[in-house]
């Protein structure tokens, strides 16, 4: 949050310089087509044969496969309804609630949400969604910096986080000029770094300790784990994504990160809070309350610029712990944990070694050679996990797996 000020010309021709493309914006978009037959487009087609062509297509597209991909998005159960409710025109809609006097269904929904999230990290609150676990990991860090003021300007990542949201965090830390550090083993002097962070279960499926640290603890916790797993409650802020409470895989996107905290950290977190209140007639109403973005207040005084929440999709969540219920999710957890334990020992009895000890619904195991291994699953129709290199492989199971799933696995091999 450096500042809102837009481009000068002199940053203009530094960034036309550093693509070495062009020496001014007129000669940047005249590589642009201007005409439509350069782009070489096929001849016009009717709507109905376009939905021939599309249709055939599509059948190219094998879509019947066992899925034991996880590694932060996972096929998941997605009851009827969440669907149908959320596509409703009251609510499908990406455009935040502003006007509390028309939005008190939005607004509400928003405030149910924040509630489950908080019940489920065991924080005292939680706000109004973010983008994906990425950037939540990112701004949590940034969170961080800005409660210590400033004064300690490194922050130490664990080494078993999620790659891909370790990649957007560096990019985060470059641009505010924050220095990080990694490690593999809970370290025990921590009181130089701004804060730690760490992930709950881990990116290779193992549930490790989370211990209370000298200086601001983050979790990046799974919301499925904590179904039937301790909450992290000894953090000061807790993140991740919101894809596993019933929102579709769909190719990587759209999904919805979340952040909850300590209330004493409240007024640093970025996006903006539902809160509930009464009306002058006394009737429970719902309004924003806190919303720390530069839209609302003094630019310099911001906490980040996320613009927009992901209302939409945390309103998809709140739907499925709805109708799951405590329960039900409680239930999915299990059925997920048991399959993958069951797997893994099937696993060891055809001599393929789990490295992951103490795991959920994700572990890694070891096999001579990975691309080999899942190639040979893969044309058994089974997506057989995520290759961490040549020897070792992420595998995951959720209650979209059957037993018949996992013997299928085991025969493949």
């Amino acid at each position: 949050m450096k500042n809102f000020i837009a481009h000068t010309e002199e940053i203009r021709k530094e960034m036309l310089e550093a693509i070495d493309y062009a020496s001014s914006l007129d000669d940047l978009f005249k590589q642009i087509p201007v005409k439509i037959e350069q782009f070489k487009l096929n001849k016009p087609l009717s709507e109905l044969e376009v939905q021939k062509k599309i249709k055939t297509l599509a059948k190219k597209n094998k879509t019947e496969y066992a899925c034991f991909i996880g590694g932060g998005v996972y096929n998941k159960f997605v009851p009827a309804a969440i669907d149908y409710i959320a596509k409703r025109f009251e609510f499908l809609t990406a455009y935040t609630p502003y006007q509390p006097e028309i939005s008190q269904g939005t607004l509400q929904v928003i405030y149910e949400y924040q509630t489950m999230i908080s019940r489920l990290t065991g924080m005292d609150i939680a706000n109004a969604s973010m983008y994906d676990a990425a950037s939540a990991c990112a701004e949590a860090i940034l969170m961080s910096h800005r409660i210590g003021k400033g004064k300690k300007n490194k922050v130490l990542i664990s080494n078993k986080l999620n790659p891909e949201y370790f990649e957007t965090i560096k990019t985060y830390l470059w641009a505010e000029g924050i220095d990080y550090e990694t490690f593999d083993n809970y370290p025990e002097n921590i009181g130089d770094y701004c804060s730690v962070l760490v992930q709950y279960p881990d990116y290779w499926g193992e549930i490790n300790e989370i211990k209370k640290t000298d200086t601001i603890l983050i979790v990046c916790a799974n919301l499925s784990a904590l179904s039937i797993i301790k909450p992290p409650i000894e953090a000061d802020i807790v993140v991740g994504d919101i894809q596993p409470l019933g929102i579709p895989m769909s190719f990587g996107g759209p999904h919805a990160g979340y952040m909850a905290c300590k209330e004493t950290y409240m007024r640093q977190m970025p996006g903006r809070l539902v809160g509930r209140t009464v009306d002058k007639e006394g009737n429970q109403a719902f309004t924003l309350t806190i919303q720390t973005r530069e839209q609302h207040i003094k630019r310099e005084k911001a906490t980040s610029n996320i613009c927009s929440n992901q209302s939409l999709i945390a309103l998809m969540a709140t739907l499925y712990l709805s109708l799951l219920g405590e329960k039900g999710f409680k239930q999915t957890g299990i059925i997920s944990a048991n399959l993958a334990h069951a797997l893994s020992r099937m696993l060891k009895g055809k001599g393929i070694n789990t490295i992951s000890k103490n795991f959920f619904n994700e572990f890694v195991i070891e096999v001579e050679n990975a691309d080999e291994f899942l190639n040979k699953l893969k044309e058994n129709n089974i997506l057989g996990g995520i290759k961490i290199d040549d020897k070792r492989i992420l595998v995951c199971t959720t209650e979209m797996n059957t037993q018949e799933d996992i013997v299928n696995y085991i025969e493949a091999i």
